[in-house]
């Protein structure tokens, strides 16, 4: 498989029962199969000297890159922070779910992973910085309130109202 990034030749390496696919004479970037990344992404989570290596390349991120394609589907990945970092940007696939970091980003993912606690106070810091967000919400229980009342009046509109007498 080619690197999305530098097009050089990715390499299979086993990250403790894990194998990823790494640009060894490239750009150091890590290729994740669906899935693979979240078996990863916690210090004590993996372990060999691929693993080593990988987390002591130095993070290189080229913000003028732009959008990558994905090495197997080949369509174009989103980049966005990763779900357990507020701090790292990561480029998925959404048709085939694999991720690719650049050098030193599986590191930085590490380092700064937030625990459940962590991630829903981050959310929810995010959630209160949209101020369209809680009229939003006074919408959707306006809209539950309107559909409750139009299932209510229009049961007896149902059969099962005449056959069971709900």
């Amino acid at each position: 498989m080619k690197c999305p990034a530098c097009k050089k030749e990715m390499f299979v390496e086993n990250f403790g029962g894990v194998k990823v696919d790494v640009c060894k004479n490239g750009c150091k970037g890590i290729w994740f199969d669906w899935c693979e990344l979240a078996k990863l992404d916690e210090k004590q989570e993996g372990f060999g000297k691929a693993l080593k290596e990988a987390l002591d390349f130095p993070r290189v991120n080229d913000e003028k890159r732009g959008q990558i394609n994905c090495p197997k589907c080949n369509i174009p990945m989103y980049i966005h922070k990763y779900q357990s970092s507020k701090e790292v940007n990561v480029d998925e696939c959404y048709g085939c779910g694999g991720f690719f970091l650049d050098s030193g980003e599986l590191n930085a993912i590490r380092d700064s992973f937030m625990s459940e606690e962590e991630r829903e106070k981050y959310a929810q810091k995010i959630i209160d910085e949209i101020p369209e967000f809680e009229e939003a919400q006074k919408d959707l229980e306006k809209e539950k309130m309107r559909a409750e009342a139009a299932r209510k009046y229009t049961k007896f509109i149902r059969l099962s109202y005449y056959l069971t007498g709900k």
